[in-house]
């Protein structure tokens, strides 16, 4: 370092984002995982770019909110995924998903993935949805 210049620390991009942006993003989605909560200090950038990038995948376009998050449920379900399907499910009433709805997701599901995709999908719905 050069004498006389003095050294600046920078803040981390996300630090204003992890407060509200996590908070918004739970209430869209649910619980966020640890690891992507370490993400806001310990890799902001990538933080800041998965953000907006799943700003970019969420907002309505052709297809709603709703519709996406129904489609988000039913691969979770395929997958297996107990905390994606759990995760997608905590958000769903937040942008208007009904268990009927889910229900018939699922459905779905079952006919492209079997059986024991829409027994985990639903037993996870029954269990959130109580």
């Amino acid at each position: 370092m050069a004498a006389g210049k003095k050294t600046v620390a920078k803040k981390p991009a996300a630090k204003k984002a992890s407060g509200r942006g996590l908070g918004k993003l739970e209430k869209q989605i649910g619980h966020v995982p640890k690891f992507f909560r370490e993400l806001t200090t310990k890799e902001p950038e990538m933080f800041n770019l998965v953000m907006r990038f799943e700003k970019h995948i969420w907002d309505d376009g052709k297809l709603s909110k709703k519709t996406k998050k129904l489609i988000a449920i039913a691969i979770a379900a395929a997958l297996r995924d107990q905390h994606a399907v759990r995760a997608q499910l905590m958000g769903a009433k937040n942008v208007g998903c009904t268990k009927a709805e889910i229900e018939e997701a699922l459905r779905v599901t079952f006919l492209l993935s079997g059986m024991p995709a829409y027994v985990y999908g639903k037993a996870q719905l029954d269990d959130v949805m109580k």
